[in-house]
């Protein structure tokens, strides 16, 4: 048989994807159309305006907003309380050459419509072997920590049921198919609304809640004392799965104040690493057996080492550790029952996927954000997976996903499941 019919077999049998990571943009109308009245001239809104400035070092971004007739690049931004956010080429920069791919200001006309548009967005996933996808959120950031950081909580928290009602009503509506599988958000400055939250979506059959990574950095307390059980019992009861992305914490792993974007690029799974760690020494999973996590954009190669230091430092410094009392099995046992790595490009990994657990890896595309490998995924997988089992690569691409998700046998989402 020559290749080219050997390629045609192998694209023909490579898994239908279930991407754990991608993105929504969301449209203008979200909170405008949800918002008590009183509430529109300082809940999210959408402003066309120029850009005075733009910089994104040390892994902090910073945009200033310039006034109407100002000399500047037209762009469209979020606007809500004090807060200025654009929209920018690394929100949305599939359909573009890399080398076209800066960072700039944008307007919606400016994106791929499937960026925040139902229909278009399922012919993109058509196109990319995609057969459902998991979609954080993009102007709340990663967990929602816009609304945390708002002046107004009650505004805030409106903010977060309504981009929640949104997700599920609309997002993952009927136009979506059952494609579209919905990850919600909660108010993370209070852990008992947070718990009603999970109960509320759960309740219309969501699975899935962001979360920060390393709350710390957001201001909140760290997972190690009892400040998020509430939340943290919510899921456990409900099987909702707690999904943590890379930036969720407000801020990119860097070296310095002056690091180029490259440096946080190239490690933008250390802040992963460093709460996967943090969840492993807690005893959070044996205070909650059912509870599940899952590290989105995170990739998975760096995770055998930190498994076998993490079981090291628990058998032989646990006299001193501060973990004696709460974590009574080796963490990679731990690791292996709860947490899911998430990954779109990690040949590495892929590699070494017997040290990881082909049970605890998940695929992803990051459509539509730079890194993506939109409409190559399934080539990727391909490339990256031709070692391994068919059932091997079935689990990874989709199996594995539709177990954590609580999805159909199909691999669809169905609110009543």
């Amino acid at each position: 048989m020559d290749s080219a019919v050997e390629g045609t077999e192998t694209a023909d049998t490579f898994p239908k994807i279930i991407s754990v990571d991608d993105h929504t943009v969301e449209p203008p109308h979200v909170w405008q159309d949800r918002l008590p009245k009183k509430y529109l001239d300082t809940g999210p809104r959408i402003v066309r305006a120029p850009l005075k400035s733009m910089s994104f070092l040390g892994g902090r971004f910073k945009p200033v907003m310039g006034e109407p007739g100002d000399d500047g690049p037209i762009g469209d931004w979020w606007v809500y309380e004090n807060l200025h956010r654009p929209l920018t080429r690394l929100d949305t920069a599939v359909g573009y050459d890399r080398d076209e791919i800066k960072l700039e200001v944008i307007t919606y006309e400016q994106m791929r419509p499937g960026s925040y548009d139902v229909p278009q967005r399922l012919a993109d996933m058509d196109i990319n072997h995609v057969q459902s996808a998991v979609c954080f959120p993009t102007f709340p950031r990663f967990c929602g920590q816009t609304f945390t950081e708002a002046e107004d909580h009650e505004l805030g928290l409106l903010g977060v049921r309504a981009y929640n009602d949104w997700m599920v009503d609309e997002w993952c509506g009927p136009a979506a198919q059952g494609r579209l599988i919905p990850l919600t958000l909660i108010p993370l400055w209070d852990a008992e609304l947070a718990a009603a939250e999970v109960r509320r979506n759960a309740a219309r059959g969501v699975r899935a809640v962001a979360f920060s990574e390393i709350p710390p950095h957001l201001g909140l307390p760290s997972i190690h004392g009892d400040d998020w059980d509430p939340f943290l019992a919510a899921c456990a009861e409900t099987g909702t799965v707690i999904a943590m992305h890379i930036g969720s914490s407000s801020r990119m792993p860097s070296t310095s104040a002056d690091a180029p974007p490259a440096v946080g690029s190239t490690i933008t799974f250390a802040n992963c690493c460093f709460s996967m760690v943090d969840w492993l020494m807690s005893g959070k999973f044996e205070r909650f057996p059912q509870l599940k996590i899952m590290y989105a954009e995170g990739q998975i190669g760096w995770i055998p080492y930190i498994l076998e230091r993490a079981d090291v430092v628990w058998e032989e410094n646990r006299g001193w550790g501060g973990v004696a009392d709460k974590v009574h099995r080796p963490p990679s046992e731990l690791f292996a029952e709860h947490v899911y790595g998430c990954f779109f490009d990690d040949a590495f990994g892929l590699r070494n996927l017997d040290s990881i657990g082909v049970g605890n890896v998940l695929y992803e595309t990051d459509y539509p954000h730079s890194d993506s490998t939109w409409p190559g995924s399934r080539e990727v997988g391909e490339a990256q997976m031709g070692h391994l089992d068919p059932e091997v690569v079935e689990r990874i691409v989709r199996g594995n996903a539709i177990e954590l998700l609580g999805l159909t046998p199909d691999g669809l989402w169905n609110p009543g499941s």
